[in-house]
């Protein structure tokens, strides 16, 4: 099955100038997806989650809320990692857990991380959250890299069931101005990489651009942050709500119904540029510039998807971790879910924003 086929929809909404993909994307659309999986594994964009022990301690039965994980780029559920991770938590809460893909077998979900859009994604995220039964009551939420932005989007979007409280480890939540490991020095770049390289500039915020590759949907490049084309069209900059002509009100009322927000910056990341996006913070004006705080950006400041509020009634905590992308330890990740899930284990309620 090739993957231009599943996206032929989505070319139709876009001008018949915008239809001629820049010939990597191209490429990438038209693979075989078993020989598009074998490019993903081969690429050093792949955020794949370490396997964790079970934890040693004996969980007291329903000690929290259910919890829900979310996979990073180029990972699946369907992977030991993420398999471990979700059944570690389950063991340590003494409660239902799950991961939710983005499609129903191991070769979609890791392609459906390049190939499905964000919008899309969190779409298909919620559907299967929502038909969850023992989910319906609300739920904790973690995800890994990418799976952070999904974790997002589904709060902004939907949040009904609300999660309760969201750890994001290593996530692309304010999206990223660049994605450096692409570049390995002595190493030739990959399809993958060519695919991603070739968009994020000038082709990013096309509709077609957006409507088929998830990186574009989160790339937020501070030189055109303020373009037309950005504010239009951009997946991100609507989640920001950074048009004016067109803010949804929705977004940070949905934001108001989580209760706590535990951000976890890798300070040595080599994949999520600036890292400080993984507290909420953001590159302005030239990719010279020191990235900004949370507190710094505009998005704070206007308050324009509820951000500073959550933070000043707060909600919002910051954690660190020394190493790259998706380094952690067990015990690090088994004390993030001890402090904001079971530690706080209450359900989530509405603020109005």
């Amino acid at each position: 099955m090739h993957r231009f086929a599943l996206i032929a929809a989505g070319a139709a909404m876009a001008s018949a100038a915008d239809l001629d993909l820049p010939p990597n994307l191209k490429n990438l659309t038209q693979l075989e997806e078993h020989i598009l999986q074998a490019e993903i594994r081969a690429s050093p964009l792949r955020a794949v989650a370490p396997v964790v022990e079970m934890p040693k301690e004996e969980a007291v039965a329903g000690a929290a809320l259910p919890t829900v994980t979310a996979h990073g780029m180029g990972d699946s559920c369907f992977n030991p990692g993420m398999k471990s991770i979700t059944h570690g938590i389950g063991q340590k809460t003494g409660s239902y857990a799950r991961c939710v893909p983005t499609a129903g077998n191991i070769l979609t979900d890791t392609v459906d991380g390049f190939l499905k859009n964000m919008d899309k994604s969190v779409d298909y995220f919620a559907a299967k959250i929502q038909a969850d039964p023992k989910l319906k009551d609300g739920f904790n939420a973690i995800g890994f890299s990418q799976g952070n932005s999904l974790i997002r989007g589904y709060i902004q979007k939907y949040n009904d069931p609300p999660v309760n409280a969201f750890i994001s480890v290593h996530g692309t939540v304010m999206g990223v101005a660049a994605l450096p490991s692409c570049f390995e020095q002595g190493k030739p770049l990959g399809l993958i990489c060519k695919a991603v390289a070739e968009v994020l500039g000038d082709l990013a915020y096309l509709p077609i651009i957006q409507n088929i590759l998830f990186q574009a949907n989160y790339y937020r490049d501070p030189v055109r942050a303020s373009s037309h084309a950005y504010l239009k069209n951009s997946q991100i900059a609507q989640w920001n709500n950074e048009d004016p002509s067109s803010v949804n009100t929705t977004y940070a009322a949905n934001f108001g119904k989580t209760k706590r927000f535990a951000m976890v910056k890798a300070l040595q990341d080599s994949m999520v540029y600036p890292n400080e996006g993984e507290w909420w913070g953001s590159l302005e004006g030239s990719y010279g510039s020191k990235a900004l705080t949370m507190k710094e950006t505009k998005a704070y400041k206007e308050d324009s998807f509820g951000l500073k509020t959550a933070d000043e009634a707060g909600k919002i905590a910051f954690e660190s971790t020394p190493g790259d992308h998706l380094q952690f330890t067990d015990k690090e990740l088994y004390d993030w879910v001890q402090k904001y899930f079971i530690g706080e284990a209450k359900p989530a309620e509405t603020v109005v924003v």
